[in-house]
């Protein structure tokens, strides 16, 4: 009789995402371009820095890499009415071109001896317009390829590869940077863009049509259907609430390393480090909660994360603090894994596009203004108190979510589906296919 470890991997809950027979042939494609990606963090910083005048090096920094986020949540609302409806490879396809080519014009302009500070700053805008939209994509073709069941696991997989990628990809990107400079990276980054959008239209073959019921929806329709669905607009809350929390801690623990330890930056690269492995482990563990309470879990993540971060908040010795902070980040990574699931779970498929490039164009927000935030509490009551106060606000945020879920719960009829259930069983009907169009297909 063959054993468990025979019989891994098909045991695992991974196996129906990486043996699907298109997922397969996009995972590699999604894994490069998550690489590149994670050098360009460091490189977009390293560029403006280097374009910038000696005095305003870091003002350009913050608000290079500001333009390499931030706009994806214009781009929600500018572009709602024209992508709304439409599918997963199509949308995450269109991000890929899009970014492929507005990076690729850096390198270009450079090259020209044109390459200026606001034109930077404006290719790096240009590139993040459909950011939220193919990152709505992404999750959508999970939907539409695979069952329910296989959800988190795929969600996971892609939370991993986005893991390793901020890992591996900034200190391979110094190293790029001190042989070739930034400009270079950045060129890298556009050719793995490229390769995506490539990956896409070779191995996901897409319709040109939107469905002929979305064209009239309007440029917010997907925050029209998170405020109509309390579950959606919960968990948005919550999420928004999530990180914007965490914001401040980005400026809080590097005073934290040099004022309150005393010790120097190689400190706080092993903070860095520890929290990277620890979300990469979180990553990899995150498939195998597919049996848990989703709900329950998400909210539990969050609270579970607030207290991992006491340690740091309460001045705990090293040896206490680091594994903390490790922990905090194995807790963290299953977070966008169980939260996409669900709406994943409370979404029809040709609605889910609209709704989470909408929750993707609020969550963009909430880092940067947490951060924003961050600088006049750091320099009102220190690094140290600056982080246990978010420990506990975070804390405290994930048990009001838990209260409120537990009063939802008690009110439901015995035995009876939520509203959001009935409402997505509705949507759901399948409708008949139009001859010679094939619908996707889907593991057993």
């Amino acid at each position: 009789m063959p054993t468990d470890t025979a019989r891994f991997p098909r045991t695992s809950p991974y196996w129906p995402v990486v043996s699907h027979p298109q997922l397969r042939r996009v995972l590699p494609g999604l894994a490069v371009s998550a690489l590149g990606d994670g050098m360009a963090v460091v490189a977009v910083i390293w560029l403006a820095s280097d374009l910038a005048p000696p005095g305003q090096r870091e003002t350009w920094a913050a608000l290079a890499m500001a333009a390499y986020t931030v706009p994806s949540a214009v781009g929600t609302v500018v572009f709602g009415r024209l992508l709304r409806g439409r599918g997963g490879a199509q949308l995450a396809g269109w991000d890929a071109i899009l970014r492929a080519c507005a990076l690729a014009a850096i390198p270009l302009a450079h090259l020209a001896g044109v390459l200026t500070l606001g034109l930077y700053v404006v290719l790096l805008a240009a590139s993040a317009l459909l950011h939220s939209w193919g990152s709505a994509g992404r999750f959508t073709l999970i939907a539409e390829l695979l069952p329910q069941r296989h959800h988190l696991p795929a969600n996971a997989v892609l939370g991993t590869i986005a893991g390793f990628a901020t890992i591996v990809g900034p200190p391979l990107a110094g190293i790029l940077i001190g042989w070739a400079g930034p400009v270079w990276v950045i060129a890298i980054d556009a050719a793995t863009f490229a390769a995506l959008a490539l990956t896409y239209r070779l191995a996901l073959p897409t319709s040109d049509e939107a469905p002929r019921a979305e064209r009239g929806a309007s440029r917010t329709a997907g925050l029209a259907v998170i405020r109509r669905n309390p579950a959606l607009l919960g968990l948005l809350v919550l999420s928004l609430g999530f990180f914007l929390l965490f914001g401040p801690v980005y400026v809080a623990m590097p005073f934290h390393v040099k004022d309150d330890l005393h010790a120097s930056a190689t400190l706080l690269g092993i903070f860095y480090a520890a929290f990277g492995v620890g979300g990469l482990v979180g990553g990899l563990v995150a498939g195998y909660l597919r049996r848990w309470p989703l709900r329950v879990t998400t909210i539990g993540i969050v609270v579970g994360f607030g207290i991992a971060m006491l340690p740091l908040g309460l001045g705990a010795p090293l040896v206490v603090s680091l594994p903390a902070f490790a922990l905090a980040g194995l807790i963290w990574a299953p977070y966008m894994s169980t939260s996409m699931a669900l709406f994943q779970r409370s979404t029809s498929t040709e609605q889910l596009p609209a709704v989470l490039a909408a929750n993707g164009a609020v969550l963009v927000l909430a880092v940067p203004l947490g951060t924003m935030l961050g600088g006049p509490l750091v320099r009102a009551v220190g690094a140290r108190p600056t982080m246990l106060l978010c420990a506990v606000a975070i804390v405290a945020l994930g048990l009001v979510a838990g209260g409120f879920a537990i009063s939802r719960w008690s009110a439901r009829p015995p035995g009876g589906p939520t509203g959001t259930e009935v409402s997505v069983r509705r949507r759901s009907v399948r409708r008949p296919v139009p001859a010679g169009r094939a619908r996707s297909p889907r593991t057993p």
